[in-house]
């Protein structure tokens, strides 16, 4: 079956006719009979077909017409959009040099290719990332023993509760670390010997001799640290000056032992306690917002990076010292320790750090590519081969007899210069004339790689027979998302070895023609401006590099509000949005802070300067159904207790269902918002499945109740989601079975924090 193109105008005569007559009553009151017969109205019947017989020609308009038209309108498809990621070097080099790798290096996740944002020196260190993981509820024999343990080293304070902890290590695979969870706020960077590295001998003095030598190479160099924080529980929030959200930039400290001069510490017991000093950080990114790398100065001096050597046993890992290792052969191994920590009251969780971290972001270098000889003639064209591309990147050298000329690309050439500049005749005498336009420019579209130069009056033309050469980055949209470990390739000198620890993201495709093409009806009627709500949905879908699956604007509102209903904060508008699917939750896909800052580069330069948005994702609300009902004799009861289950999930779901024809208008639906969850609606969904014959029970419960409720009201931002459905022939099972809930946990509340202390493993 041939594919029809879409209708520029789907208006039929009815259509036409309705609206016409709706219009009656605004501008012509005193008309008030709109009967068939009405001569007034069999005019507007007479016009309708003769407007229904020209949209019918404009329909069949060939394609190549409407592409033209698209062009003309100055709608650009939207560009491809290159991935992100992070990378960490490993250096193996055997004499345990560092090595400084340049900035723009070539890396490649087999044919996709990759290049860093920054230089680095690659440390001959390994890292191990450590949190002091407080006990919860700890045992009281266990509380006991340790509050014995250290009765000798609290001292005066000896009648106080030791703060528990075990040393968690922190992987890129494993749980996230929150800090609110540790015993002191703090995430702890281990900087270890590598597992190559030996002594000729294996005694303490051989390994000591060992961590001094690789102090000294240590000593001024840079540490490059990356960090990916957990983005879950995000908002954007747009002000009304183009400000952006509020950066939770330099709001972490970094922090490396200081030790005494002999790295010894005094034998008073008062003075027995760790110092730090904070290192100097450099290029840091908003490492709490987004996934990033910091750049940390190390002390030019070999001896500040020492650690003490007279700790007592119950001092390592206690109060403020470093955690304690369980290990002694990766103890003995320990350089130095980096301490990242917050500033007060602002939360932080980590999923992964690590050390020789670079960003990196996914183009291809094409270099030196042949393009057709310069014409002469105006506004002439050609191909770039690689699309789509990077339109910032390209730069085009213009060989002539005479010299080579760098060409650069400009969004429009109106903004370009002539190739001949005439004076004003309209400068007074004696004014110094304005510097002239640079001519030499060009415009480039990312996603078709055609290239464009002037006529002579904007933008100067390639002279006859000139030889054209281009230079640019190419992007391979969606395929630069790879998962953790497949960046693995790359031009490093010997020794050196890199890997992606977690996934890349925000890799995009362009957008086809065809789907430009939907968009026309859109474009003309917001032309790219957020000014209505349905403005900002439609812009708010066309953003590249997310896949949204629900978007509501709710004007006059914002989440701070007092009221409920939107339509009382003047200039605010909050947009809530989904996105389509979520690996970690993906009955109620939650937006993360990768997914919202994507969405606001997008939305930002579009809104209003008076306009405050708000960008967010929505609150669930966990809700249990349990469902008793009979089913038609001689049916299968497995088939229709699936079926009950399905459908209830797919009413109460906070998604509307997908829609595979891009023609199609932009998918609805979804819970609404503040609509209640009411027991008797649910019960006619289950009604309504096939082979049940009879609803006996439903009971219905928030999360946390097991009294069945007849209503549950969802206010401002919050959706319904089902944690448990029971569905069982007769009764239904009890709220209290179904969320299997015991007698409630008792107990008092945080114990006193006094000194942190680790807790050892016991060993047979």
């Amino acid at each position: 079956m041939p594919l029809s193109p879409p209708p520029l105008d789907a208006r039929r005569h009815a259509d036409l006719v309705a609206q016409a007559l709706a219009r009656i009553p605004v501008h012509t009151p005193e008309w008030t009979h709109l009967n068939p017969s009405d001569p007034g109205v069999a005019l507007v019947d007479v016009f309708a077909f003769l407007t229904e017989t020209l949209l019918y020609r404009l329909n069949q308009v060939p394609e190549a017409n409407r592409r033209k038209f698209l062009s003309l309108l100055g709608i650009p498809l939207r560009a491809a959009v290159s991935a992100r990621g992070l990378v960490a070097f490993t250096n193996e080099l055997p004499d345990a040099k560092t090595v400084t790798l340049p900035r723009d290096l070539e890396l490649g996740a087999g044919p996709v290719k990759y290049r860093t944002a920054l230089g680095l020196d690659v440390l001959p260190v390994e890292a191990q990332a450590l949190a002091k993981l407080r006990v919860a509820n700890p045992r009281p024999e266990l509380k006991a023993r340790y509050r014995d343990l250290y009765a000798s080293f609290l001292g005066a304070n000896a009648e106080a509760e030791p703060d528990l902890y075990e040393t968690t290590p922190l992987a890129a695979d494993g749980p996230p670390i929150d800090l609110d969870a540790t015993v002191d706020d703090s995430l702890w960077i281990a900087l270890l010997l590598r597992a190559t590295d030996r002594p000729t001998e294996n005694k303490p003095s051989a390994w000591a001799a060992l961590r001094t030598a690789r102090r000294a190479e240590l000593a001024g160099k840079t540490l490059t640290l990356g960090l990916l924080p957990v983005l879950r529980d995000a908002s954007q929030v747009l002000g009304p000056a183009p400000t952006g959200a509020a950066s939770t930039r330099n709001k972490l400290e970094f922090q490396m032992p200081q030790v005494p001069p002999n790295a010894l510490l005094p034998d008073a017991a008062a003075q027995r306690g760790a110092t730090y000093r904070t290192l100097e950080s450099l290029n840091a990114d908003d490492l709490l917002a987004r996934p990033g790398i910091v750049q940390l100065r190390l002390p030019d001096q070999a001896d500040d990076l020492r650690l003490w050597e007279n700790l007592e046993p119950l001092e390592a890992g206690a109060d403020e010292f470093p955690p304690a290792l369980l290990d002694p052969a990766q103890e003995q191994r320990v350089v130095t320790w980096l301490r990242v920590r917050t500033a007060p009251n602002v939360p932080a969780a980590f999923q992964w750090a690590g050390i020789n971290a670079a960003l990196v972001e996914q183009r291809a270098r094409i270099t030196d590519e042949a393009l057709p000889n310069g014409n002469g003639e105006p506004d002439q064209t050609c191909r770039l081969q690689h699309a789509p591309l990077i339109a910032e990147s390209v730069r085009i050298r213009v060989h002539t007899a005479a010299d080579v000329s760098s060409w650069l690309p400009v969004d429009d050439l109106l903004a370009a210069g002539a190739e001949v500049t005439v004076a004003d005749s309209q400068t007074p005498p004696g004014t110094p004339p304005a510097k002239p336009a640079p001519s030499e420019r060009f415009t480039v579209e990312a996603e078709s790689g055609e290239v464009r130069f002037g006529d002579g009056f904007h933008g100067r033309r390639p002279p006859r027979s000139a030889l054209l050469r281009a230079e640019y980055d190419a992007t391979a949209g969606r395929e630069g998302n790879v998962p953790a470990g497949a960046i693995k390739q790359g031009n490093l000198p010997a020794g050196l070895k890199v890997t992606n620890p977690v996934r890349t993201w925000g890799g995009a495709e362009a957008e086809t023609e065809a789907e430009a093409e939907l968009t026309i009806p859109r474009q003309l009627r917001h032309r790219d401006r957020l000014v209505s709500a349905e403005d900002f949905r439609d812009v708010a879908w066309r953003a590249p590099g997310i896949e949204l699956g629900r978007a509501e604007v709710l004007s006059a509102w914002r989440p701070t509000a007092s009221n409920d209903e939107p339509g009382a904060e003047a200039g605010a508008v909050t947009l809530l949005v989904i996105p389509r699917r979520d690996s970690e939750q993906p009955d109620a896909p939650r937006p993360d802070r990768l997914f919202l800052e994507t969405l606001c580069r997008h939305l930002e330069p579009r809104r209003l300067v008076t306009t405050e948005l708000c960008v967010r994702g929505p609150e669930y609300v966990g809700i249990w159904i349990s469902v008793g009902l009979s089913v038609v004799p001689g049916a299968s009861s497995a088939t229709a207790r699936e079926a009950v289950k399905q459908a209830l999930l797919e009413h109460l779901s906070p998604l509307p269902p997908p829609v595979a024809d891009p023609a199609a208008p932009l998918p609805a639906g979804g819970w609404p918002l503040r609509k209640p969850v009411v027991d008797r609606e649910l019960l006619a969904v289950v009604a309504r499945v096939a082979n049940v014959l009879a609803v006996n029970e439903l009971l219905l419960a928030r999360d946390g109740g097991t009294v069945a409720q007849a209503t549950l009201p969802m206010k401002r931002l919050q959706l319904p989601r089902v944690l448990g459905i029971a569905v069982t022939e007769g009764s239904a099972t009890p709220l209290a079975a179904l969320q299997g809930r015991g007698p409630a946990a008792t107990g008092g509340g945080r114990p006193p924090r006094f000194v942190p202390v680790p807790v050892l493993p016991r060993e047979c």
